[in-house]
This record gives C-alpha cells, sequence and structure tokens, in this order.
C-alpha cells in the first residue's frame, strides 16, 4: 500500500496499483455487507469471528475463525497476517489488543483507539460527552451495586431507564416504575451486557418528539479532516424484537443545526474515519446526545433504498480515503424483525414464495431474508422489509404493509 500521511490507502491503491487488504473483526450479516463495498473498490477481505459459517465468511476472500475477544490471538493474527487495515465492525472485541497494534503504527485501526476504547465504556462516552464537551444530555447517573442503584432512583424518582455500561442497544434495558423495580432492572443489566462489568447507567427517561439517528461520515483527505452529515433517520422500536426507521425525519431549523453541532463535536472528538452513527433525543427545538456508534448502524438500513450510497459504501469509501457523498434519492422506511428462539422455520419453500410475492405487491418494496446463521454479538437479523415513496408518511405506511406480510411467515 502507499503511504498516505494520514493512513488510509492512496487512490492508486484501491484504483490498481496494489490491493488493499482489510480485516474485518466481526462477520455478521452487516459484515457481509461491508465486505461487499470493500470488495467493489478492489480490496481483500479477511473476515474473522468466532464461529464457522458466518455470514461474511461466505463472501470474504478468506475466513478466520478466532475468538475476538482472546487479546493475545488476536495480535498473533493481526502481526501474522500484516492487514493493511483492520476494521473493527463489533465492539465485541479485545480493544486493548487493538489500541496496542495502533499505537505501533504498523497497521491502520478504524476506528481509532479512543473509539475503540470508549465503545466498550459507557460511563467514559457519557463523561465525554457531558463534561468534557458540553453537550445536553440527560440527567445521568452510573452504579455499581442494587444499593447504589436504590438510592439513584430515591434521588433521581421515577420514571428511570437503567442500561448496562457496555451493551448492544436495548440490551439488557429496563424502565423504572416504582421502588420494586430496582433489582429486577440491576439484574437484568448486569446478565444483559455485552461484557460483564456489574456497572450500569440510569438515565431520567425525557419526555421528545422523536429519536433519530444523524449518520455522520468523517473523511480525511488533502485539505484535513471534513464531516458530512446524511439526512436525519427517525427510529423507534416496535416491540423487543422490531425496530422501524425512517429517512428523512423533519426537524426544525434551530434543532437540525443543533443536531449537527453535537455530532460533529463528538464525532471529531472520537477522531479517525468512517461512517459514525450518532443517536440524539428531539424535543421540538431541544437536542441531547445518546449514545455514538463508531461503525455502520441498524436504524441506517434505511440508507440502502434512501440514498445514492448506502452507510456500508459510506463507511468503506471513506475508510479508503475515497470521495464521499450523502445524497438521498427518495423517501424510505424500514422495519427490521430480530430472531428470537421461538422463531420457527417450518414453512415450506412453496408457502414463502406466496408470503413474498404478496409483501412485493406493495408498490417500491422490496424484502431481504436471512437464515439465522448469524451468531455474532448483538441481535440477528430475520427480515429486513422497506419501501419508498414520494413522502415518508408514504414509505411508513407500505413498510408497516410489508412487514405485516412477512409475519406469516413464522
Amino acid at each position: 500500500m502507499s503511504d498516505t500521511t494520514d493512513g488510509t490507502a492512496s487512490a492508486e491503491d484501491v484504483a490498481g496499483g496494489s490491493m488493499t487488504t482489510v480485516m474485518l473483526l466481526g462477520s455478521g450479516e452487516r459484515s457481509r455487507e461491508l465486505t461487499l463495498a470493500f470488495q467493489r473498490f478492489g480490496a481483500e477481505v479477511i473476515a474473522v469471528d468466532e464461529y464457522p459459517g458466518a455470514p461474511a465468511h461466505t463472501v470474504a476472500d478468506r475466513a478466520v475463525v478466532l475468538t475476538l475477544t482472546d487479546a493475545a490471538a488476536l495480535t498473533t493474527l493481526i502481526e501474522d497476517e500484516r492487514p493493511d487495515i483492520v476494521v473493527a465492525d463489533t465492539g465485541a472485541v479485545a480493544a486493548d489488543a487493538l489500541i496496542a497494534v495502533a499505537e505501533r503504527g504498523e497497521v491502520d485501526v478504524v476506528p481509532t483507539p479512543r473509539s475503540a476504547r470508549l465503545a466498550l465504556d459507557g460511563e467514559g462516552l457519557r463523561r465525554l460527552a457531558a463534561d468534557e464537551l458540553g453537550l445536553p444530555t440527560a440527567p445521568f447517573w452510573f452504579a455499581g451495586s442494587v444499593e447504589e442503584l436504590d438510592a439513584i432512583a430515591a434521588h433521581a424518582g421515577f420514571p428511570l431507564v437503567v442500561k448496562p455500561v457496555a451493551a448492544a442497544p436495548g440490551e439488557g434495558q429496563s424502565v423504572l416504575l416504582r421502588p420494586e423495580d430496582v433489582e429486577p432492572a440491576w439484574e437484568r443489566a448486569v446478565a444483559g451486557g455485552r461484557l460483564s462489568m456489574h456497572r450500569v447507567m440510569a438515565e431520567s427517561l425525557v419526555d421528545v418528539d422523536v429519536e433519530v439517528t444523524l449518520m455522520t461520515v468523517r473523511t480525511i483527505g488533502p485539505a484535513g479532516p471534513a464531516v458530512s452529515f446524511c439526512e436525519p433517520i427517525g427510529h423507534q422500536e416496535l416491540d423487543g424484537h422490531t425496530v422501524e426507521a425512517w429517512q428523512p425525519q423533519q426537524l426544525s431549523a434551530s434543532a437540525l443545526d443543533a443536531a449537527k453541532s453535537i455530532a460533529a463535536r463528538i464525532v471529531n472528538s472520537l477522531g479517525g474515519r468512517g461512517v459514525f452513527a450518532v443517536e440524539l433525543l428531539v424535543r421540538g427545538d431541544e437536542v441531547y446526545f445518546a449514545d455514538v456508534r463508531p461503525r455502520p448502524h441498524d436504524t441506517g438500513l434505511v440508507t440502502l433504498r434512501s440514498q445514492r450510497l448506502s452507510e456500508f459504501e459510506l463507511h468503506a469509501r471513506a475508510i479508503l480515503g475515497l470521495p464521499v457523498d450523502t445524497i438521498m434519492i427518495s423517501p424510505g422506511a424500514v422495519e427490521v424483525n430480530y430472531r428470537t428462539p421461538e422463531d420457527a422455520d417450518e414453512i415450506g419453500p412453496a408457502r414463502q414464495r406466496q408470503v413474498l410475492a404478496e409483501a412485493l405487491v406493495v408498490a417500491e418494496s422490496d424484502v431481504r431474508l436471512f437464515n439465522g446463521s448469524d451468531q455474532s454479538s448483538g441481535r440477528a437479523w430475520c427480515s429486513l422489509a422497506s419501501a419508498t415513496a414520494p413522502d415518508v408518511i408514504v414509505a411508513r405506511d407500505r413498510v408497516r404493509r410489508i412487514a405485516a406480510t412477512l409475519r406469516n411467515l413464522s
């Protein structure tokens, strides 16, 4: 790979001088999309995960089975393979190993060590946002025992949201409505986090109009770092295992300016390049920071239909040092249904085709089904319903009709 001052692959590398090797840590369905995006630009992808036959393994140039939280094994793999770029597409990875590799400067690591560390430290991320950067947030506290959580609840009052300090969105989360909810919420949070830290965050439940993901793309070019924004994505969790998202979510001019300011400040503080999913709470003109993920996000799946470049293509381009654009080509909506242990796979192929035909009768519709091979951290996709329309209201109505039909598959 040609040397560049910022560690990105040069345009000559990608265009055909030499093949850029990308080691992708995490090989679920999301990583499969990212693998394909890298390969379209001529990159060789080594997909790594803890189980054989992972979705990204089926399309990558090479597949490796390795425990991603094993720092010694991960370090040895990187040293043996010597990829140009290591991309962590999961938070469940040995952050210390990535930090050590990045600090040696021999391999380009995405996200940055700072982002990798904070991806597993919700407390550190929230303190960075609120205390160091001064971003507006809902009132929050941290507890290391059920007694501390009980004291916080007595002080803060109800309702109160409790979640692990390191978890996938929604994982191990509870809403406390009364004192007797405290102990079950503590048990749920410490059991449900990505890592067993026995530490939770409690947050006042803010009355908001909408939850928004602002997909923020950070690039590094000849003129230095730059950020660009996709149109805001509204989203909501419909039940324990379904998420609806739509783009664009209309915000007031003041709220949109505040959202972009918050996103730019947190992303520039984390540094590096790629797509950052910045989670925001919006009430009128008021905007509160909630979270940030330094990688594509499930709510961003709407960009597969709504934008010229999806979140996966944007992530790959930014990492490889290629130009990006965040043009939205149509209002769109998606409904992501996650696989649960109760999901049945007994339906025959004829019935499956019939259900798909009924779903795809909806105008401007699309459907993706997943075979359950994704065993990566976080929730595995079961189906994805998507639609576009002249306006977002019609798109949301269409996708709900598609998703309702797809439920006949189980």
